[in-house]
């Protein structure tokens, strides 16, 4: 039960973190400068703001008794320039309510920081019953204390008992955070960058695609990654270039000996033994071909723009001229970067494979998410699902469901399936809603 919670959690806190690079750096700073943040701002407002409001509060207190004291001392002659001085000087309104009484009990203490605190200071440093207005003024707060003879009433300034760095404070604090964050998020997008270019770079070489231009860039392992990168490109350019070099060399040692037996083949007549061997020439022919087009993989050929729906069209075309019963569908204009003389390789044996073993193809092709899907469907015997896979081997040839005598090298969707998967796509085979076999091809847009 415990571990199908924590499985839970994890795939909530997967869902709640950033996927990209980017964004888990910035989590990274983010969340310590956040804390940070809260931390500060609890401390202050604890402790700071406290202790400021608290001082000042006590301040008024100690001036309004200050007044009591010395209205004690000096006569009634005396009393009112005693106020107005001691008002000027305090920054306190003060009036006396002679032979008045307080109309209630002191109230309790709000929940207000500033309240608490006057109320607080009152207490201790004036020691006399008091009522205190707080609401009923914007900026300024009325306190009224109970004395022998009347009411002192004293009108106290607002700023006197609240303190405006803390609102500073405050804006200084998430002014700079956000500063800082928009400097990290530019230093961080500049730092994931060159890790972009890189993946971008990895994935047209995979494609088949030209990356001249590629240069490490960004911190020393990212640079150190893209120097990885293009020893492995050079290393595998290479090897392409090797293996083209050598199947020149191979396709020309076999094709003179052959050219010269089927002169000599010709020469000879034409009796029932050297119909037999011209079809083995011919035959050794075939496989040589299917052999080196297997092996060079058309990977000298150049990427470019081309029309999937006008090539379909040129194959299809190509196929009924034949014979075949082919039917074509293409949803709108499908446009990818490809080479176009393998992908068309690719799409004959696929047409001629099913034309081979069925009446009928039906062919689709559209747009699905950031693919486009090209599915090749026959109504005849099909694969069992056991051996789809084995068919995409080189020189497998099925003996079930598939007549050996009709053909073919066992290369064909050996090459199909290389050609797509060079695209950066795939080739399976599935069931066709015809009750044949379906080939479904996908390339990246």
């Amino acid at each position: 039960m415990s571990l199908d919670y924590d499985e839970g959690e994890g795939r909530v806190l997967r869902q709640i973190v950033p996927r990209s690079l980017l964004g888990r750096s910035l989590l990274i700073i983010v969340t310590p400068l956040i804390l940070l943040q809260v931390v500060s701002a609890w401390a202050f407002y604890e402790r700071h703001w406290d202790n400021v409001t608290k001082r000042l509060a006590n301040s008024v207190a100690g001036d309004i008794s200050t007044v009591i004291a010395l209205r004690e001392q000096v006569g009634p002659a005396q009393e009112a320039e005693l106020l107005r001085t001691a008002g000027e000087a305090m920054d306190l309104t003060l009036s006396i309510e002679p032979g008045q009484r307080l109309a209630a009990a002191p109230p309790p203490a709000s929940d207000r920081l500033i309240d608490r605190m006057l109320a607080r200071a009152l207490n201790e440093r004036v020691g006399r019953p008091y009522l205190m207005d707080t609401i009923s003024f914007t900026n300024q707060v009325e306190v009224k204390i109970q004395l022998e003879d009347g009411v002192l009433h004293a009108v106290v300034p607002l700023n006197r008992l609240f303190s405006s760095s803390s609102y500073v404070f405050i804006l200084y604090m998430v002014g700079t955070s956000l500063v800082l964050f928009a400097v990290a998020t530019v230093f961080m997008r500049n730092q994931v960058w060159p890790l972009r270019r890189l993946a971008t770079a990895a994935d047209r070489f995979g494609k088949g695609q030209d990356v001249p231009d590629f240069k490490p860039q960004g911190a020393t392992e990212v640079r150190l990654a893209a120097a990885a990168f293009n020893r492995m490109r050079a290393r595998i350019q290479r090897q392409i270039t090797q293996r083209t070099e050598m199947l020149a060399g191979v396709s020309h040692d076999l094709r003179t000996p052959l050219t010269r037996m089927k002169l000599q083949l010709a020469m000879l007549g034409d009796a029932t033994e050297i119909e037999e061997l011209k079809g083995d020439v011919a035959e050794m022919e075939r496989m040589v071909e299917g052999y080196l087009a297997f092996a060079r993989g058309e990977g000298t050929e150049k990427p470019a723009e081309t029309d999937l729906g006008l090539l379909l069209r040129d194959v299809v075309g190509d196929a009924r001229r034949e014979g075949t019963a082919v039917d074509l569908h293409v949803e709108d204009r499908l446009v990818a970067l490809v080479r176009p003389n393998a992908l068309r390789r690719c799409l004959v044996n696929l047409v001629s494979n099913a034309a081979r073993f069925a009446s009928q193809v039906w062919i689709r092709a559209g747009q699905v998410g950031d693919m486009i899907e090209i599915t090749v469907d026959d109504d005849g015997p099909g694969i069992p699902a056991d051996r789809r896979e084995d068919v995409f081997k080189p020189f497998f040839r099925l003996e079930g469901s598939r007549n050996p005598m009709t053909g073919g090298t066992g290369l064909g969707l050996t090459i199909a399936r290389d050609v797509i998967r060079s695209h950066g796509g795939d080739l399976v085979l599935l069931d066709a809603p015809t009750g044949g076999l379906r080939a479904r091809l996908s390339l990246p847009l």
